[in-house]
């Protein structure tokens, strides 16, 4: 399908280009960015006055509930949630039912989201087995099936010999192993340790839980030679410690969520179960330096960390309910949000979106190491156009993710995706919105 972006501000966060222009695509790829080619002749042409267009956002923590929910019909749910957020390049966490730790499980999950023609779907494998802990899985199977890196997702990874043996057996083959820095024992809490947690009567995790993970991880690191992405990173002095591992050249990135990024242990009030996180939202100092390393680049990307919870889990008392929140549709919203309020480059917003995501992936994106994440003329037709002006209110209704607990309902936010594009096909519109 040959599709003419007129009239938009084209955003490429990886070049530096910025400035009204025309985007012209064809058989899946961005022929021009400019003046279309003699004798183009579009089947849609798109008027983007008003709007922005940027490269397909690339989310790093998605959880899709599939394989383990198909009567829900949770993939196609979530998937529509997904472009309809810009998003056109996701990664998913292992932990599902069963666990991906089979390349059998890998291609399905793989199989079904690429015949819905919306996001792709970037699996991650799981370390270990059944994510146990004790017995590595194939990696070298699972990456032929499609995975892109190897995760414990929320399950900490305890015995240090089983982590020396998975980065040993990653750096062999240049895999990456992305882990959640947080020690077993004193991770297990259920809000983020000082006075809130002390009032309401809640158990904390301290910050130690993740600046020991961290210390044990960068050794490691420095004894293999391994990739590590550094998932979710929840406090100051983890954003210290990332900061001089990244000075010391270690190969190491890390994210961000939206909910850490912009919220404090006081939101949870009184017991506000849409506030019970993993990990939990910590102090406002905490709060303001993962804010500057977002901007200054020790942290590389911002991430949804979507969880889908439905009604029965979270309307628990606070420690009994699931941890988790909905957060695709408001990636976008949200960073567009921190640059207002930090007065960051809206640049640097699109780019913890975009190409920093996507350099995190690397060489695992295989032909579209060069191009996804970015606005490239030979590189895949994934752009997401949005009204940068536009406020909406976060409600229920307002989400297409089965998952409608979010931190942020209620929120009025800024910037309304009016359409996305994922490989020259549009998957979503939303002209029409308010």
């Amino acid at each position: 399908m040959k599709i003419l972006i007129k009239n938009g501000r084209v955003i490429d966060p990886a070049s530096g280009f910025d400035k009204v222009s025309d985007i012209a695509m064809a058989a899946g790829q961005i022929v021009s960015i400019g003046a279309a080619p003699a004798g183009f002749s579009p089947a849609k042409t798109i008027d983007a006055t008003g709007c922005i267009v940027a490269p397909g956002l690339v989310d790093l923590a998605v959880r899709l509930r599939e394989p383990g929910h198909e009567h829900e019909r949770m993939l196609e749910s979530e998937m529509a949630a997904a472009v309809a957020g810009g998003i056109t390049s996701l990664v998913c966490a292992p932990d599902t039912e069963p666990v991906l730790d089979e390349p059998g499980l890998v291609e399905m999950l793989r199989f079904r989201a690429e015949k819905l023609h919306q996001a792709r779907v970037f699996p991650l494998g799981a370390l270990t087995r059944n994510l146990e802990g004790e017995i590595l899985t194939e990696m070298v199977e699972l990456t032929e099936a499609g995975c892109v890196g190897f995760s414990q997702a929320e399950i900490p990874l305890a015995n240090t010999q089983v982590m020396l043996r998975a980065l040993q057996y990653a750096a062999t083959y240049g895999y990456t192993v992305w882990l959640r820095p947080q020690e077993q024992f004193l991770g297990r809490g259920v809000a983020a340790s000082g006075a809130l947690a002390t009032r309401l009567g809640l158990s904390g995790v301290p910050v130690a839980a993740e600046t020991i993970a961290l210390h044990t991880i960068f050794e490691l690191v420095r004894a293999t030679g391994a990739r590590v992405h550094l998932c979710r990173l929840s406090s100051a002095a983890g954003v210290d410690l990332l900061r001089a591992a990244k000075k010391q050249g270690l190969p190491v990135t890390a994210d961000v969520s939206i909910n850490s990024l912009h919220l404090t242990d006081n939101d949870i009030g009184y017991f506000d179960s849409r506030l019970r996180l993993n990990p939990p939202v910590r102090q406002q100092r905490d709060r303001d330096a993962l804010r500057e390393g977002l901007a200054d680049g020790t942290i590389d990307a911002l991430v949804s960390d979507h969880t889908p919870v439905n009604e029965d889990a979270k309307t628990l008392p606070f420690a009994e309910a699931e941890p988790g929140a909905t957060g695709l549709e408001l990636l976008l919203s949200m960073a567009v949000k921190w640059s207002d309020d930090s007065g960051v480059a809206l640049s640097r917003a699109l780019a913890v979106l975009t190409h920093e995501p996507a350099k995190v992936l690397g060489a695992s994106l295989g032909t579209l190491q060069f191009s996804a994440g970015r606005l490239v003329e030979g590189g895949v037709a994934d752009l997401c156009i949005f009204d940068a002006a536009a406020h909406w209110t976060v409600t229920d209704a307002a989400l297409r993710s089965q998952g409608k607990h979010t931190p942020f309902s209620g929120y009025e936010v800024p910037a309304r995706v009016r359409c996305t594009i994922a490989a020259g096909q549009v998957a979503y519109e939303g002209w029409a919105q308010a």
